[in-house]
């Protein structure tokens, strides 16, 4: 009989990893002085997740429960007269299901399309689009004013916007939203979202970026009525630089044009002089302040304000001196910290996992350079196992990265944990390989159209140098990841040339064919494989679907491989998982397929999540562990 709750041990377990705090800030409280915030958990053996609500001051002290929000924090959808307010409801636009065409069969299961964008993340297409309303807040039953109405667009965008998508104007007579203003096929290749304001009193719209045609998001007023937003400059790059622009009297201001890096995001200063941001650098993120430039002067470069062997992931906002900040490594998951603009030091503020840390042993991290086979310097996470010996032998992992370029930073996720994977007695090799932002742009853009070279290289370089290691036993290693990680795992499969004994891969494209005929963002493959593998005069995209393609060198696979899949997965579809299965079985190799019916991309799934790193370990013991 399995039994859920907290392990004695002094390493993390998987119940452990599932039943940590999840801290999300819900704001500074109107006067200043207290963050609001939220820790939820995870209860296993019920099967539920409850949360409960905190404050605690903003240059710390006593963090007390609370029952409700009440006025304490503002609400931003709520106009400045205190009025009206935002909210968002779908409305259906489209005709998609039998049933909508055809009134005589209303038994009928049938989508029909015409075009592309059929399906999106984890989500069939049904016709229905995400709109923002304006509605009274005295009068919740008056219709509301539909900024779109008629319109097949959706804010918040999906699958993954929010309110973040819509503001007020500071004085209220306008609505900022983001969308994406086209349809289908169109939609499928393009990133191309603007931001638009709608006039409440004329009730016109106009599009704020229509000149920009890559992502515009983000919008954001100063105190001042400044409007700055997020750009990214091409049409059907996801991946691209992503810059700060400020609308000022004399134009529209890029601040970070000659930064040598990319913005996660922003917030503005109190007093409207500076924005302060997030980005990463180095293997890690950290929190930078730009100040808005004079009329005429050219922006002065970013200064950083937090240093240090963490993840300065998100601001909550500022508070005097201080900004609130979620704060991560390696070795924890996230809380809510003060950092001091000024001086940059921190203070822990919101305390959710201290008594499970404190029964924890931790591990060692190690900011370790490699150089890459074309002599650059590459930064390369090692995370090593609680009391670690360097006299004894260790089995040793290569995390690869999704994204492609996504930074590996020092993040804690809640499925591919490197403190768990230490726990289970792995060293784990980490490397920021070509493709990952913090390292120059150069260094984030070289992967596209360039998925099986150089940062395979840079994968093996990380691994064979930590090999040099006499604690690496080098007869027991593997190769894990997920998604572009996934990716990596199946390509190097079959070009290892016998360093790792096993492999995982979850989510991983393993035909890039087949890959390109059924996901759904077709800008993504489009801009990083260079095309359709059906234009024969597309050089770039030819290599992609021949020379990168995993499956066209499945044969030369001789290791055992575990294969994870989520059914709910349209980013990288079923089929991807099916077929290296398929391929593996036929071949005779040890393999296992791990299918989750009803998770999409990731596993969301508390229990589900439970039985992936029982798995996962147990395929490891299996093929890695006691390998022989």
């Amino acid at each position: 009989m399995v039994t859920y709750g907290f392990s004695q041990s002094k390493v993390m377990t998987p119940e452990q990893l599932i039943e940590l705090n999840r801290v999300s800030a819900v704001g500074i409280s109107n006067d200043g002085e207290q963050v609001i915030f939220r820790a939820s958990t995870f209860d296993l053996e019920a099967n539920e997740r409850s949360s409960q609500l905190f404050s605690v001051p903003v240059q710390g002290g006593e963090v007390i429960s609370l029952a409700e929000v009440g006025d304490l924090v503002s609400d931003k959808n709520v106009s400045p007269d205190g009025d009206w307010k935002l909210v968002a409801e779908d409305v259906k636009i489209q005709k998609v299901s039998g049933t909508d065409h055809y009134d005589d069969v209303p038994n009928s299961d049938v989508y029909i399309y015409n075009s592309l964008n059929y399906r999106h993340w984890d989500t069939w297409e049904d016709g229905a689009y995400s709109h923002v309303f304006i509605q009274s807040v005295t009068d919740s039953e008056a219709p509301g004013i539909d900024l779109m109405a008629g319109e097949p667009f959706d804010c918040p965008q999906k699958p993954f916007g929010g309110d973040e998508d819509y503001i007020w104007s500071p004085d209220g007579s306008s609505v900022l939203y983001v969308t994406k203003k086209s349809v289908g096929t169109a939609y499928a290749v393009s990133t191309n979202s603007d931001i638009y304001e709608y006039n409440i009193e004329t009730k016109e719209t106009t599009n704020l970026t229509e000149s920009n045609k890559g992502y515009d998001t983000q919008p954001a007023f100063s105190s001042k009525g400044t409007l700055a937003w997020l750009q990214m400059e091409k049409d059907g790059y996801e991946s691209d630089k992503n810059d700060i622009i400020v609308r000022l009297e004399s134009g529209d201001v890029n601040l970070t044009e000659g930064w040598d890096g990319t913005v996660n995001g922003f917030i503005w200063s109190e007093d409207g002089s500076k924005i302060y941001f997030t980005a990463p650098v180095g293997g890690t993120v950290h929190a930078f302040e730009i100040d808005i430039p004079r009329r005429g002067r050219t922006p002065a470069a970013p200064k950083q304000i937090s240093e240090g062997q963490f993840d300065v992931s998100g601001i909550v906002g500022q508070s005097g001196d201080y900004l609130v900040v979620y704060r991560r490594d390696m070795n924890h998951a996230t809380e809510i910290y003060n950092l001091n603009i000024k001086s940059g030091d921190m203070m822990q503020l919101s305390h959710a996992n201290d008594a499970i840390y404190a029964d924890i042993k931790m591990s060692n991290i190690e900011r370790r350079i490699v150089k890459t086979t074309d002599g650059k310097d590459m930064v390369t996470w090692v995370i090593y196992p609680p009391d670690f010996d360097p006299n004894k032998k260790y089995p040793t992992l290569l995390y690869c990265q999704g994204g492609p370029q996504g930074a590996l930073s020092q993040f804690y996720s809640f499925r591919w944990n490197f403190q768990l994977m230490a726990a289970n007695g792995y060293i784990i090799v980490a490397p920021n390989r070509r493709g990952m932002p913090g390292h120059g742009v150069e260094w984030n853009e070289q992967i596209s159209k360039d998925y099986g070279g150089q940062n395979m290289e840079d994968y093996l370089a990380a691994i064979d140098d930590v090999a040099k290691e006499p604690y690496v036993d080098t007869d027991r290693m593997g190769c894990v990841g997920a998604s572009y990680g996934g990716y990596s795992v199946f390509y190097l499969a079959s070009r290892h040339e016998g360093r790792f004994q096993s492999f995982i891969a979850h989510d991983g494209i393993f035909n890039w064919r087949s890959m390109y005929g059924t996901t759904e963002e077709l800008f993504f493959v489009n801009w990083d494989l260079g095309g359709a593998y059906w234009d024969k005069d597309n050089a770039a995209a030819q290599r992609s679907h021949t020379a990168f393609n995993p499956i066209n060198f499945v044969d030369q696979w001789d290791s055992p491989i575990l294969i994870i899949q989520g059914g709910l997965d349209f980013r990288v579809p079923i089929g991807q998982g099916l077929e290296a299965f398929q391929a593996a079985q036929l071949q005779g190799l040890k393999s296992r397929l791990l299918y989750f019916p009803e998770e999409n991309h990731w596993v969301l799934g508390a229990q589900n999540s439970l039985v992936w790193q029982r798995e996962f370990y147990k395929w490891l013991d299996e093929t890695v562990k006691d390998a022989e």
